[in-house]
This record gives C-alpha cells, sequence and structure tokens, in this order.
C-alpha cells in the first residue's frame, strides 16, 4: 500500500518513508497478552511496530502540512522477508509518480536500549542470495556402489570445496560468509539416490566480491560434479544488494533522532550480516536506515529478533515515529 500527503505550501520534492509489514514462520512464545492468534505466524522482526512507526508519523506530517511543499509517500510494504517485496514494488513504479528525491526507513533493533539509535554512513548490512544446487548422479542398490554415481558423495565433496572461496579467495580484512543450510537427498538406507539437493546463502559487504563469488559458486559446483562423473545445476533464487546509507541522509537522519533523544542517544554500529531489500531502493535513491533501540531497560538479556521470544519496549515507538515524520520534514523544508 502506498499513500501520499502533500504539503499545503505547493509542489517540491518527494521524500519515501517505508514501513515492512510481513510477519515469520515461527511459533510465538514471547508472552504478551497481544501474541500472534494464528498458529505458527508471527511478527519475530518487529514488522508491525514498523508499520505502527509509519503511521505515527503519518499523523505527525498530516498536522504539520501546513509548514512544507512537496510530497510524503508512504510506503507500507510486504515480502521483505526473502520474497522480493521491494523488487516487485519498484518494477510497478513505487519510486516514480512523483519520482523520489529521498528514501528513509528503520528497522528494530534488539542489542540497542529504548531510547537509542543508531545511523551511520556507508554499507550496513550485506548483500544476499539464496542458491540451489541440484546434484545430478545415477541412483543404485547400496551394495553396487561401482555401478551408480553417487550424489550424496559428490554433494560432501561440493560443500567442501565451497568452504574455500571464503577462506582462501577473499580478502581476510573483508567480510564475506557462504553457508550450506540445507541438503537432502534419497529416502532409504539401502539405496543410493540418483539426485541431491542443496540449498544456501552468500553474504557479503561488497557488490562485486559478491558476484565473485556467486560465479566462482558455479564453477566449482560444476567442475567437481564433473570430475566425479556427475552433473551440478545451479540456481540462484533471489537476492539483494549491500544496503549502503548514503552520508548526507544518514547525517539528517542522525539529527532528526538527535533532535529527539539528544546527543548523547546516538550511537554508532559496526556492518551487520544480516540483509534487507530496501538496499534495493537505496540503490536507485540516496536515503538512509536508521537502527531503533528497543531492549527494556527490565529485561537483562534482549529478545532477539527471528526467535519465538521476540518482544520490544513499545515506548520507542514513538521515537521512530518522531524521527521519520522529522527527517521527511527537515528534508522538504530545507530542499
Amino acid at each position: 500500500m502506498v499513500a501520499t500527503i502533500k504539503g499545503d505550501m505547493g509542489d517540491g520534492s518527494c521524500v519515501l518513508l517505508r514501513a515492512d509489514m510481513d510477519a515469520l514462520p515461527i511459533e510465538e512464545r514471547s508472552g504478551v497478552s497481544f501474541a500472534s492468534q494464528v498458529p505458527g505466524v508471527m511478527h519475530a522482526c518487529g514488522h508491525d511496530a514498523h508499520t505502527a512507526i509509519l503511521l505515527g508519523a503519518a499523523c505527525l506530517l498530516v498536522e504539520r502540512r501546513a509548514a512544507f511543499a512537496g510530497t510524503v509517500k508512504l510506503v507500507f510494504q510486504p515480502a521483505e522477508e526473502g520474497a522480493g517485496g521491494a523488487q516487485r514494488m519498484i518494477g510497478e513504479g513505487v519510486l516514480t509518480d512523483p519520482p523520489i528525491d529521498a528514501a528513509f526507513a528503520l528497522h528494530v533493533r534488539p542489542s540497542l536500549a529504548a531510547g537509542m539509535v543508531a545511523c551511520s554512513a556507508g554499507p550496513q548490512l550485506v548483500g544476499a542470495n539464496a542458491f540451489r544446487i541440484t546434484i545430478q548422479g545415477r541412483g543404485g542398490h547400496a551394495a553396487e556402489p561401482h555401478k551408480a554415481v553417487d550424489p550424496v558423495v559428490i554433494g560432501a565433496q561440493v560443500v567442501l570445496a565451497l568452504q574455500t572461496l571464503v577462506a582462501r579467495e577473499v580478502d581476510p580484512t573483508a567480510s564475506a560468509v557462504l553457508t550450506l543450510g540445507m541438503f537432502n537427498a534419497g529416502e532409504s538406507f539401502n539405496v543410493i539416490a540418483d539426485k541431491a539437493v542443496m540449498m544456501g546463502t552468500i553474504r557479503t559487504l561488497d557488490r562485486q566480491l559478491f558476484l565473485h563469488l556467486e560465479q566462482r559458486m558455479r564453477e566449482v559446483a560444476t567442475g567437481v560434479a564433473s570430475a566425479l562423473n556427475g552433473t551440478a545445476h545451479v540456481d540462484v533464487l533471489g537476492g539483494v544488494p549491500p544496503l549502503v546509507n548514503d552520508a548526507a541522509m544518514a547525517d539528517r537522519l542522525a539529527a532528526s533522532a538527535r533532535s529527539v533523544l539528544g546527543e548523547d542517544a546516538i550511537v554508532a554500529m559496526h556492518p551487520e550480516m544480516w540483509s534487507e531489500d530496501f538496499a534495493c531502493v537505496l540503490e536507485r535513491v540516496p536515503g538512509a536506515m536508521l537502527w531503533l533501540g528497543v531492549k527494556s531497560a527490565a529485561w537483562e538479556e534482549p529478545k532477539a529478533i527471528h526467535t519465538a521470544e521476540f518482544d520490544l519496549d513499545e515506548s520507542a515507538l514513538a521515537i521512530g515515529s518522531s524521527a521519520m515524520a522529522g527527517v521527511a520534514l527537515d528534508f522538504l523544508m530545507r530542499a
């Protein structure tokens, strides 16, 4: 869903504010009174908070529309969790009519206390993909391996060979991950399967390194399989680029949060190996993402995202709304 707020002072620039909306396939164990009522599904990444924050920002902006010229475009985006929501909305024209001059978003950060935020220039999150490698062999009886081509053995060699890509082809000072998270083959203990399927992900902060590892993964998988009399087919199932904050926009967003919280509430954060499809917007439009602290002072440990216990301190919601509305007003009133 997309909504626009037009300033009463006439035409001007256009700022995009984005919130993602989707949940995750996790059974909730947070214990809160408003826990998910849908079995096996919960808002384990704070996207419901992101939506509430953007609605709060909308209220603040509507109340102040007499003070600015231009347009604020509010984007409520589905399918951030690996399903290509940002790419689809971009393809459907969310960055046009009117064209976007700056884009901002935020994400909850359970490791940061409520009342604290982080916003830095440069790479913040990695580019990431999902890939599938299908190893084709020749099935047979477990007692006669010489008559078969075992895809499990081939796949095991592919797994080991892929581990050398980061260990031996990536500068040790760079951040990169290649992880195989799934390996399936066969249905019986005494049968050599004819096929094995692996799935995994590549993650790195450097776009060129990302492309290099993707190409080398294809070469290694197909080469190892061929050497062992099998074949390998590699499918890249989608991905997002690294999320890079524009320096000037990160300064604006940090300044907006600082005006709400004070100088000492802004902290620096190191880049993380997570991914976020708001990166697809930031590839095309200058902008930035803010990390919003949501850890309650009453909790000894953070309640981490993507876990069944995830929760947040709701005092952070008003902070997020103020920061988002503030950066939009600042940009439009100075543009």
